[in-house]
């Protein structure tokens, strides 16, 4: 039974879950949500999550929601597929340090940047510079504890990419399009760390995919 994977193209959870299932090579539908039609607030998608949001994601009888949770799975479940994603013991335990590092101190600034550069852009609105003053120096401090931490391995977690890598694929490509890529530039391991990643194949059918919708 193939994998579904609900959601909408333009969501960056749902891209973090197509780069993992590319990266273990495997097959999946892909079926799109208009969440601007309020779709993702009606079935199948709230059968699977409750609180109406994407991605949603079925494996056989197997239901799932949130991104990091679905990736988490694809990583254990088809570890023998496609790239690892993940170690073998202690080194996992590192890898899982820096998942909720993303989690936790990258992702939600680089969120708030997002929304303020790229995706009011995309609607005609002004980004607020309050807003993005604020959380470019959040994010500068979190880079600065990432080119430390990649002056020590070639990935965040090992030097093996991993989910901790994965999970920061499409904030990164969203912010490379934007003033906020001179904070990744003026890192030279960032920068280098960066360019590795979203060169990788998998991510390459992943907006391959996105221009197609």
């Amino acid at each position: 039974m193939v994998m579904k994977v609900h959601a909408s193209l333009m969501s960056p959870p749902a891209l973090r879950v197509c780069a993992a299932l590319y990266e273990k090579d495997l097959e999946f539908e892909f079926i799109n949500v208009n969440v601007q039609s309020g779709e993702n607030r009606e079935e199948p998608v709230l059968a699977i999550n409750p609180f109406g949001q994407i991605p949603a994601f079925e494996d056989g009888d197997l239901k799932l929601f949130e991104s990091r949770a679905i990736t988490r799975y694809i990583a254990h479940a088809y570890k023998d597929k496609g790239t690892p994603l993940i170690c073998e013991g202690k080194p996992m335990a590192t890898v899982g340090v820096w998942m909720e590092v993303e989690a936790h101190q990258f992702d939600p600034a680089a969120t708030k940047l997002q929304c303020e550069l790229v995706f009011k852009w995309m609607n005609g609105e002004a980004a607020d510079a309050a807003v993005v003053e604020e959380n470019e120096a959040k994010l500068a401090k979190v880079l600065d504890v990432y080119e430390a931490r990649l002056s020590q391995s070639q990935y965040l977690g090992s030097d093996c990419f991993t989910l901790a890598d994965l999970h920061h694929l499409p904030a990164l490509t969203h912010l490379m399009g934007t003033p906020v890529k001179k904070l990744f530039d003026a890192r030279p391991n960032v920068s280098a760390w960066v360019a590795d990643i979203v060169a990788r194949p998998a991510w390459a059918k992943v907006l391959a995919r996105r221009c197609q919708r």
